[in-house]
Parts: C-alpha cells; structure tokens; sequence
C-alpha cells in the first residue's frame, strides 16, 4: 500500500472519530473507550501493514 494512501486513510479515520466524538451524544467514559479502540485498531493495522506483526506472530505465550 502507497504510503499516500496510508496518510489518506489515517485522515479519514481521525476526521470520523473527530466526528463521532463531536456530533453523537455520548457519556465521557464511553467516548473514552471508543477513543482507545481505535486507537488500538490502528496502530495494529499500521504494525501488520509495516511488517513488524509478523514477526511478532510467531510468539506464543504461555505453552
């Protein structure tokens, strides 16, 4: 994926949490946990998208 199309993507994903955030009525907390799923989706996308989730992968925890 051309990195424009990763900044594009980005840009559209922050302008509709921004949107969700500014225009849908919610509780703080809500908000808040919304605000870190994305958070957390995107950077899991940007790590399996640059390669670094592949090696990370192949670790297991526990047996």
């Amino acid at each position: 994926m051309p990195l424009i199309q990763v900044v594009i993507t980005l840009v559209v994903v922050g302008v509709i949490l921004w949107l969700i955030n500014t225009y849908i009525p919610m509780q703080a907390g809500i908000k808040k946990i919304l605000n870190g799923v994305v958070i957390i989706v995107v950077i899991i996308w940007l790590l399996n998208l640059f390669g670094v989730m592949g090696s990370i992968s192949g670790l297991h925890i526990g047996r």
